[in-house]
């Protein structure tokens, strides 16, 4: 492995994002600047199951200065830690859907054997100086399980998820088992103040901890941490840079060629119930029933990638999806004009970023989401002398920073369909009024900005976490 240098970050993640791997998105380039900036290791699952038990084996690589390392799963470990406890009980729960709950004890022991075994196999990688940022809800215990270790290092956490309020998080069995452990980390970052109000709410009235100066909370067995609001973010000047480029593709052309004098809304989501594509498709419905003259002067692309195919939910809302689409082109469509283009698969991130550019509306509309980067990718590919114009959902975290986006409810229909309605009638000069409030966000708190500013507070003892927008 490449050489230990002191002070390294060491990541820890469910999923690693491995050298040439291809797909990597915007966080893992931003972890990876973070890993690169002095030298550091990221640690997490292969991606691979195997017949041998969770960890037999650490396999180990280097690229350009950072150190990977990652276990296999066993294929039980697999199902009740990843199918089962993380996607089964917390995802629907962190996205306020108690009523999809699959809670399994045995599933709780497969997860927190898991996190036990990453915390083992970390362990002699850990040296004295190392700062560890430990991501995301798979691996909610790991520092308690490192501090049982002796591991006495900085270690932060980050939840990319929503955190919903305290009277739903004890929904979950053995809610006190999991979340208490929460309290070995040193720092806490979530996406928004709502986030955070829950989290401190859920410490302070459910485990007994209080408030002491400067944002710490201090347990009843006397371990102090702290908790802040990190908005994740875009490297927004690359990515508007990848939309201007994208222009003149093929691809992008020919879109653009099948949209003449056709005003194009896109919707770019994994296929998760948590998007709130059902209420999504009902509220262009509702925008193409209220108004006919739009017929044939609109037209709605849905690209939903398939995602966790093997969860019931996930089966069921792909089924419904595809019923609703073919009921409104069924309805509505014409021999020279489709009203919803609705297409599973994926597409490399250039070929979304034309499409962006291309969109005069973009519909973010989930029911919750942590954050939610689509909205923030949206803005940033838009032409700046003819900008489109971005209707979001209110429950998205960066609803908080965007608000000149236009606001909704995606539940209600209504509210959709004339949001719908305003944006693509929405004079030119206040799209570019909107857009350009909107890019001074995002030029500000890019991703370069979230990174620095968590692991400068996770550094900083007994600083107070930031009260960042």
């Amino acid at each position: 492995m490449a050489r230990k240098t002191p002070g390294r970050l060491i990541v820890v993640s469910n999923r690693v994002a491995l050298p040439h791997q291809t797909a990597a998105g915007g966080l893992a380039s931003a972890l990876r600047a973070a890993l690169a900036e002095n030298g550091g290791l990221w640690f997490g699952w292969s991606g691979k199951v195997s017949a041998a038990e969770t960890g037999a084996e650490l396999h180990q690589a280097s690229d350009h200065g950072i150190d990977y390392a990652t276990v296999d799963f066993s294929r039980a470990d697999h199902d009740a830690f990843y199918a089962g406890f993380s996607n089964g009980a917390l995802w629907p729960l962190l996205h306020y859907r108690p009523d999809l709950v699959d809670y399994q004890r045995s599933h709780l022991d497969g997860y927190l054997r898991v996190n036990r075994t990453f915390a083992e196999r970390l362990r002699p990688l850990i040296g004295p100086d190392d700062t560890i940022w430990v991501h995301d809800y798979h691996l909610i215990p790991l520092a308690a399980m490192l501090r049982k270790l002796g591991v006495k290092n900085r270690i932060g956490f980050f939840l990319h998820t929503p955190l919903p309020a305290a009277g739903l998080l004890i929904a979950l069995p053995n809610h006190h088992e999991l979340l208490e452990t929460l309290a070995s980390y040193d720092l806490i970052g979530v996406h928004t103040h709502r986030d955070l109000r829950a989290l401190e709410d859920y410490f302070l009235h459910e485990a007994g901890a209080v408030m002491r100066l400067g944002g710490r909370m201090r347990m009843p067995g006397g371990r102090e941490f702290r908790a802040g609001a990190f908005p994740i973010s875009i490297d927004t000047e690359h990515i508007a840079g990848i939309a201007q480029k994208a222009v003149g593709l093929k691809e992008i052309v020919q879109l653009r060629e099948s949209t003449r004098g056709i005003a194009l809304i896109i919707g770019v989501d994994r296929l998760d119930y948590s998007k709130g594509l059902p209420h999504r498709f009902q509220g262009y419905a509702r925008l193409l029933e209220r108004d006919p003259e739009l017929h044939r002067h609109v037209t709605f692309m849905q690209i939903a990638p398939p995602s966790r195919g093997a969860v019931l939910e996930y089966r069921a809302i792909r089924r419904e999806l595809e019923r609703s689409a073919g009921h409104i082109n069924g309805k509505y469509a014409a021999p020279d004009w489709v009203p919803i283009r609705y297409i599973n698969k994926s597409f490399p991130h250039r070929l979304l970023a034309g499409y962006y550019r291309s969109a005069r509306v973009g519909l973010v509309t989930p029911l919750r989401d942590g954050m939610n980067l689509v909205a923030k990718e949206y803005v940033a590919c838009q032409d700046p002398e003819d900008p489109g114009v971005l209707v979001l959902s209110r429950f998205a975290g960066v609803a908080l920073e965007l608000g000149d986006a236009l606001l909704v409810n995606p539940a209600d229909t209504e509210e959709v369909a004339d949001a719908l309605e305003q944006a693509l009638h929405m004079p030119l000069t206040e799209r570019r009024r909107r857009w350009k409030a909107m890019m001074r966000v995002l030029r500000h708190n890019d991703i370069t900005h979230w990174r620095t500013s968590f692991l400068e507070a996770l550094r900083a003892p007994g600083k107070p976490a930031p009260d960042q927008p």
